[in-house]
């Protein structure tokens, strides 16, 4: 498929999807957010596929919202506004939707809706050149959308702070706080990253799979009722050829043959 605002291509079982408008420093337009939902499911349904890493072409990851596009909504019906915000919504919803690994490769700024997409991401990984925070404010905006994913991985008091002080915050600071996880020379950061996304791709990929939705679904859910759900989640993975060959690959000291099943 051929997008207007991304790059996509597969290395072995990766797909990775660049943001691609680095004049614009990679803002998330209604294009890039639709075209984003668009790669991001196709890499999903595709079986060969076993994570997906997301970056931005140029210096920058992305700067978040376009300002253009929000000076015109200030001109549209209210529910010309609820419409297109739900469909951009849909973006951020996949990080807890889809269960093929989703990695960010931050390669610089990430800021507002681009610390969003860091925070959406299961792992991430950035550049020490990169910078991150919540600036709305500073434009007379709200983190709405993206505030469950950084209230996830910062907590609380800090999500508080960050969007009321609309504070940027160094690459290795981001880490401290919890919106990335590891932190390289941004010479290293693309190997960095494809070593991670292998890694996790020569998992079986039925286990990974399981694990995301493991996580997600017994997230906030009573305790009683997780282990129910987790209990038939792993009577799944014992039962699986997976688990199987993995045990079997193990005694026999060779790599496994995953299949997904």
């Amino acid at each position: 498929m051929i997008y207007e605002t991304l790059l996509y291509e597969e290395i072995e079982a990766v797909a990775k999807i660049t943001l691609n408008l680095p004049e614009m420093r990679n803002p998330l337009t209604e294009t890039s957010a639709k075209e984003l939902v668009m790669a991001i499911r196709a890499a999903e349904l595709n079986p060969d596929i076993r994570a997906i890493i997301l970056t931005g072409a140029g210096t920058a990851f992305s700067a978040g919202g376009n300002l253009n596009e929000f000076k015109k909504n200030l001109s549209k019906t209210a529910p010309e506004l609820y419409s297109e915000g739900r469909e951009s919504t849909e973006l951020f919803k996949l990080g807890a939707e889809i269960t093929t690994p989703l990695i960010a490769s931050v390669n610089g700024p990430a800021l507002g809706g681009g610390t969003g997409l860091v925070a959406m991401c299961h792992l991430a990984i950035a550049s020490s050149e990169a910078k991150l925070g919540l600036t709305e404010l500073r434009l007379g905006l709200v983190p709405f959308v993206i505030m469950p994913w950084v209230r996830r991985a910062v907590g609380e008091r800090k999500m508080m702070e960050m969007m009321l002080t609309a504070e940027i915050y160094s690459a290795e600071k981001a880490r401290e706080l919890g919106l990335v996880h590891r932190v390289v020379p941004p010479e290293e950061l693309e190997k960095e990253t494809l070593e991670l996304a292998l890694q996790v791709a020569n998992f079986s990929p039925l286990a990974v799979k399981l694990s995301l939705d493991a996580f997600f679904t017994t997230e906030g859910m009573d305790m009683m009722k997780a282990f129910d759900y987790l209990t038939n989640l792993r009577l799944v993975s014992f039962m699986s050829e997976d688990l199987k060959e993995g045990a079997t690959a193990f005694l026999e000291k060779r790599r496994p043959n995953w299949t997904g099943k």
